[in-house]
């Protein structure tokens, strides 16, 4: 391992745990789309993947210098007091309780954090807010397994607009959105229809989310690279740490 490559903030990224097939297997496994490794890895950033487990949440951010809360599938309606909509898929207890753990414990100690689609409607209800279960028909997502793009505006004077400027063109696949906004949340960017796009948690060293996926543009890190910047400085305190 070189120098540069020590220096390099680690990045944790939640996984799913589901049924999987390789070679002449197919069993339950940990695993994550590649995407979100190889675009940490653009924005000069460690992965390490985090599936979910029964404990050991705080010991991990010990190690990391940075969270990724990656999408996946429909957040437990009942974390926000709701009635599962007949349109809302089955809950993953594990997951959810998992990155709720995780969540909790980044924000307690100010580490970076990006919410990716799911990821940033688990930091909306964690905050005490809730969700749209779902969204009208073919306007986020409109068939299985392909992103939709569409534009999005950004807030002036946000921490987002600061980094994509006043718009954005973004891939999405969602059918649920932010409903009521969580305590200290902030609204940094909407689509045309009026759907949430991104939040900021003001007061924290970095604590984004973004309903969209910027892990899937190769040519374009940026938000990536922001969070990896702000993990520069966990990185460099624990190099320094006595």
């Amino acid at each position: 391992m070189t120098r540069d490559d020590r220096r390099r903030p680690l990045i944790g990224i939640t996984s799913y745990q589901d049924d999987a097939g390789w070679s002449v297997w197919n069993q339950r496994a940990s695993l994550l789309p590649q995407t979100y490794v190889d675009a940490v890895v653009r924005a000069g950033g460690t992965p390490v993947l985090l599936p979910p487990q029964p404990g050991g949440a705080d010991h991990l951010l010990d190690a990391l210098d940075g969270l990724v809360l990656a999408g996946g599938p429909d957040i437990d309606p009942a974390r926000y007091a709701a009635t599962a909509d007949s349109r809302t898929g089955p809950p993953h207890h594990a997951r959810d309780d998992w990155e709720s753990r995780l969540l909790g414990a980044a924000l307690a100690r100010d580490l970076p954090m990006l919410g990716i689609c799911r990821g940033m409607q688990l930091l909306n209800v964690e905050l005490g807010g809730t969700l749209l279960q779902h969204l009208p028909d073919e306007s986020h997502q409109t068939v299985p397994a392909r992103f939709v793009r569409h534009r999005v505006g950004l807030v002036d004077g946000s921490r987002l607009a600061a980094v994509l400027g006043s718009a954005a063109e973004v891939s999405c696949y969602h059918h649920q959105a932010v409903d009521r906004l969580g305590t200290g949340l902030r609204v940094t960017a909407w689509s045309a229809d009026g759907v949430v796009e991104a939040l900021e948690l003001p007061g924290h060293r970095f604590a984004l989310g973004v309903q969209w996926h910027p892990e899937t543009d190769p040519d374009d890190v940026r938000v990536l690279r922001a969070l990896v910047t702000a993990s520069q400085t966990t990185s460099t305190h624990r190099e320094t740490a006595p």
